[in-house]
């Protein structure tokens, strides 16, 4: 009888043991470590640290040969009001002379856009809490615009006196100058203005953009793109309180 006892006993204790082993695993389940919830001065690292390998991949990207010219979302083709001009000259046995100034003025892009990495590193560093908080969880672009409305002013201002010189070095000046003479020989038509430059500068700040965007939205969607212990960290958080 003293033996049956016992047998129970341990039973009990045992299913005891059990359900509590058990509770307490569904109790940690259940309620996120502290590990996975990052500070905020985690989030603003993490971010910020997101943003440099961003807009430094892009800059590096469109600073090299062909950056520009070899990609063709960002590729710089003539002005719309340009373009007739182009189609026209072509049609005249022109066509070497036009795409002298396609290639003159992509090169001229690559040029000047080695000088974005500072402004965007600058820009990363005046980030408030609010809004790092507002990219981290705002739309997949929210990056690129915050860039956008914090940089575009020095971007242009930085931007367009290399652009000038890269046009000039690059010969952009003189082939669309020749080109807008050529065209504007032709009777009856709308004269070209010969100055390229704002069109250039504007058009490689905006190609700059694009590829911010996309490598944005890498790190968003793509967990390899997440190279760092921080970056998953803070975008794993972002990702889970999104849904």
């Amino acid at each position: 009888m003293r033996t049956k006892f016992l047998v129970i006993t341990g039973l009990l204790a045992f299913i005891t043991l059990a359900s509590c082993d058990t509770l307490n695993q569904t109790v940690q389940a259940a309620v996120p470590s502290a590990q996975t919830i990052p500070t905020n001065l985690e989030i603003g690292n993490g971010l910020k640290q997101a943003l440099e390998i961003a807009t430094g991949k892009s800059s590096d990207q469109l600073s090299a040969v062909n950056g520009f010219f070899g990609n063709a979302a960002v590729k710089i083709l003539f002005p719309p009001e340009a373009q007739k001009a182009e189609k026209t000259l072509r049609s005249l046995g022109m066509g070497k002379l036009c795409d002298n100034v396609i290639l003159s003025l992509n090169r001229a892009a690559e040029d000047a856009a080695k000088q974005a990495k500072p402004i965007f590193v600058d820009a990363i560093k005046h980030m408030t809490l609010q809004d790092v908080t507002n990219i981290l969880m705002g739309n997949q672009d929210a990056a690129t615009q915050y860039f956008e409305r914090a940089t575009t002013p020095q971007l242009t201002a930085k931007f367009k006196p290399v652009i000038q010189t890269s046009l000039n070095k690059a010969n952009a000046t003189k082939y669309y100058t020749d080109v807008a003479k050529a065209y504007n020989k032709v009777p009856f038509v709308k004269k070209l203005n010969p100055d390229i430059s704002d069109y250039a500068t504007q058009k490689a700040i905006s190609g700059l953009f694009v590829e911010i965007a996309k490598e944005e939205l890498n790190i968003r969607s793509n967990l390899g793109a997440r190279t760092t212990p921080l970056l998953q960290k803070v975008f794993s958080f972002a990702d889970k309180n999104k849904k």
